[in-house]
């Protein structure tokens, strides 16, 4: 589990000190605040402890090897030219500074790089230990239609597209699990495929179905992309990839969900967070943010929320943060939607 997070110079942050839950994380903001840059930022570090643990077990890791990784990773996910480039740019040079702290302090890691760094960064603590279990990141899009064949051409081509897709595709295709946990998976599944009126089934051509009871498989491309997103979600806790410990980011789960389905994400989102899954989001939805702070108001108290409102200011973007909307104050894109709400009943 992530406790803190300390920035200096990433991207359109000056300086910043996150505090995070340890079940659910709100970032909320305007357009170009950097709500997806934490996410992947966040995301990238974890990624790539993960990987050098998988490395570990055949070869050695070295301080080399891990400012390499975590280089390519950062590169690879944020899509950027050169690593460099994602230490804010001011006049002359500056140096991009990130300290991560967890729970374990053996995964504690702090990490720099430079305007001109391009292929590693340097490391001024190591952690000791790694992250066992890959962070899952859910993209604004559904993958579940790119799925076929998606990892095999992205490992030998050039592709444009971040290593997010790759990374979540390869856990989309994990084998399902069996045994003690498949009662868990059951559970967390059922209202999921309540909602989507089925269950996701992959064959063995590598193509993704919506199996409905009683009338067959429907293939993917036909299903509504809402739905669609909610597969992504179903799949990825009946391989076990969201159960027990873990790291969910999810960038704007409400794009192209319905108010229903919002609801129903929510609800999701907060039954994994009280199983230990520790969750990232980014959310321009004043509508998702009021649904969860009410079910976890009524229904999951011991899922404790953590907000963050981004907001830009001349000297770089700025940081609030509370353990609720009301302490991280005002947000401009959610007061748009009271304004709106305001003008409409002033019609009535």
């Amino acid at each position: 589990m992530l406790k803190t997070l300390g920035i200096r110079n990433l991207t359109v942050f000056r300086e910043a000190h996150l505090e995070f839950s340890p079940h659910l994380n709100l970032i909320a903001g305007e357009n170009g605040t950097g709500k997806t840059h934490l996410l992947k930022v966040i995301y990238s570090t974890i990624a790539a402890s993960a990987e050098e643990g998988r490395k570990a077990a055949e070869s050695a890791s070295t301080r080399t090897s891990l400012q390499t990784r975590l280089a390519d990773k950062l590169v690879a996910v944020f899509r950027s030219e050169s690593l460099g480039r994602l230490a804010r740019r001011r006049q002359g040079r500056e140096r991009c500074e990130l300290r991560f702290e967890f729970a374990d302090k053996r995964l504690n890691i702090d990490y720099s790089f430079a305007t001109a760094s391009k292929t590693e960064v340097t490391i001024e603590h190591r952690p000791a230990n790694w992250v066992e279990k890959p962070p899952v990141y859910l993209p604004t899009r559904e993958l579940l239609t790119i799925y076929p064949g998606f990892v095999s051409v992205y490992e030998n081509h050039y592709l444009e597209f971040e290593e997010t897709w790759r990374d979540t595709c390869v856990l989309l295709g994990a084998l399902l699990v069996r045994g003690p946990r498949e009662k868990r998976v059951k559970e967390l599944l059922e209202p999921i495929e309540q909602a989507m009126g089925g269950g996701i089934r992959l064959d063995k051509n590598g193509r993704f179905y919506l199996h409905l009871p009683g009338q067959g498989d429907m293939e993917m491309p036909l299903v509504a992309e809402g739905l669609r997103k909610l597969g992504m979600l179903a799949r990825l806790i009946a391989t076990g990839s969201l159960l027990d410990r873990g790291y969910l980011f999810w960038d704007e789960p409400e794009t192209n969900l319905n108010p229903k389905l919002i609801k129903e994400v929510a609800r999701i989102i907060l039954h994994l967070a009280a199983q230990d899954v520790q969750v990232f989001l980014a959310t321009h939805s004043l509508f998702l943010l009021r649904e969860i702070h009410i079910l976890q108001q009524n229904n999951f108290p011991k899922a404790k929320a953590r907000f963050f409102a981004l907001q830009a200011r001349a000297e770089g973007v700025s940081v609030e943060q509370g353990d609720s909307i009301e302490e991280v104050g005002a947000i401009a894109s959610l007061d748009e939607e009271l304004a709106q709400s305001d003008r409409y009943l002033e019609l009535a």
